[in-house]
């Protein structure tokens, strides 16, 4: 009986990993025709939070989905660097029992700025062939993006202290 309830065990978190994936997906989706208003960030970081390994995995899967969706793009270099980043940086926030809504809040805000800025430098730095004024055109490309990133500092500004700990509280339950 013990291979049974192994084997169901190891079902029931790929199943998880599966359904977290397809939440981010059809979420992100679902608002595609809001620029940057978004809840990927916070879903990433729920399931980093609750589930802590298994929700960086549902974020691997998530970005594996992406290009099979969208086609292949510079930005998928940083999409693997920055979803499973964040879900993982999340899961260490649970380890951490950190409850506070405006820390979780902060670091979302943080690290969403952080994506900005890494989506500008991975498009400068990675894919113009030439790093004569880089800073420059780093400035440049940045300054484009920011009504875009403003959007999702906002959303996220808002979304996570109003959603984040009654969400994750509804997915403990799920955990349990």
């Amino acid at each position: 009986m013990t291979g049974r309830s192994k084997f169901s065990s190891h079902a029931a978190k790929i199943a998880l990993v599966g359904m977290a994936a397809a939440t981010i997906e059809c979420a992100k989706l679902a608002l595609a025709a809001l620029p940057n208003i978004e809840v990927v960030t916070l879903l990433v970081a729920l399931y980093g939070y609750v589930f802590g390994g298994l929700g960086v995995c549902a974020a691997v899967v998530f970005v594996c989905v992406e290009p099979l969706i969208y086609g292949f793009g510079s930005w998928v270099i940083l999409y693997f660097i920055y979803w499973p980043a964040l879900a993982f940086l999340f899961m260490l926030l649970g380890k951490l029992r950190v409850k506070s809504r405006w820390v979780l809040t902060a670091v979302a805000v943080v690290m969403t700025l952080i994506f900005g800025v890494l989506s500008a430098l991975v498009e400068v730095g990675l894919f113009s062939g030439s790093f004569d004024n880089i800073f420059y055109r780093f400035a440049v490309y940045y300054a484009r993006g920011i009504v875009f990133y403003a959007l999702q500092l906002a959303t996220n500004a808002v979304v996570f202290p109003l959603l984040f700990n009654p969400l994750c509280h509804s997915l403990e339950k799920i955990k349990k």
